[in-house]
């Protein structure tokens, strides 16, 4: 089944609406206030699979040891560990150990000791995946970069392709390239757009909860609009 992606318009309506609201209601989250590629790539493997309310905990501290891609590279990965003790899934911090190493030590003429700025430079590190490449290029660069993660899976399904199956890997492709067909016209404007994604999903259009009275796009959704049907 092929889900037909919404029109430019409807797309565009789709995202204004959603930016808006991240504008008023968006959390202050300490990754959220810089662009600085390295810290914004611990965050997103910190995220994996872990509450915000834990990650906060971990990742200033972190930061703090370990302040750049320099730093963490010098490091030996017992030391990562500790610094990850309690966060678990900690093959995340080994490959981020793997990645600072790498792109220091074994490809300095590369790199120049930075992380790339496009999404397919960025997959070709150790332990990077579509999505978070996706991030980092439209957090960091601010990169037209989609980024589809479970929230924004959730999400999208949910307001533009209710019949889509989040867990089937030829509709989370779909997915995907519903989330690139939105993209608004400006970086600037992505990194608005994608941390709104991510934030409708995590506070509104839960997995557990459909907040709908509280959504800004409600009259856009199509499930939303299957539900009233039901009543």
């Amino acid at each position: 089944m092929t889900a037909p992606r919404p029109p430019r318009t409807q797309a565009l309506d789709f995202s204004r609406r959603l930016r808006a609201w991240y504008r008023r209601s968006a959390r202050d989250l300490p990754w959220r206030r810089t662009r600085d590629a390295y810290h914004i790539l611990v965050s997103e493997l910190m995220l994996q699979q872990t509450q915000v309310s834990r990650v906060l905990e971990y990742y200033d501290r972190f930061i703090t040891r370990f302040p750049d891609l320099e730093a963490l590279s010098r490091a030996r990965e017992s030391q990562v560990l500790a610094q990850w003790s309690g966060l678990g899934y900690y093959a995340r911090a080994r490959n981020l150990h793997k990645l600072a190493r790498h792109v220091v030590r074994e490809a300095p003429a590369a790199y120049g000791a930075t992380l790339p700025s496009t999404p397919e430079a960025l997959r070709a590190l150790p332990g990077v995946g579509a999505y978070t490449a996706g991030a980092v290029a439209s957090f960091a660069y601010e990169q037209r970069a989609a980024l589809v993660d479970t929230n924004v899976a959730r999400v999208l399904q949910r307001a533009l392709a209710p019949r889509l199956n989040v867990k089937r890997a030829r509709d989370l492709t779909q997915l995907w390239a519903m989330a690139e067909s939105m993209l608004p016209r400006t970086g600037r404007a992505v990194w608005v757009h994608n941390q709104a994604l991510m934030e409708l999903g995590a506070l509104v259009c839960t997995a557990r909860v459909k907040h709908c009275g509280k959504c800004p796009v409600r009259s856009l959704c199509k499930t939303a609009a299957m539900d009233a049907g039901l009543r």
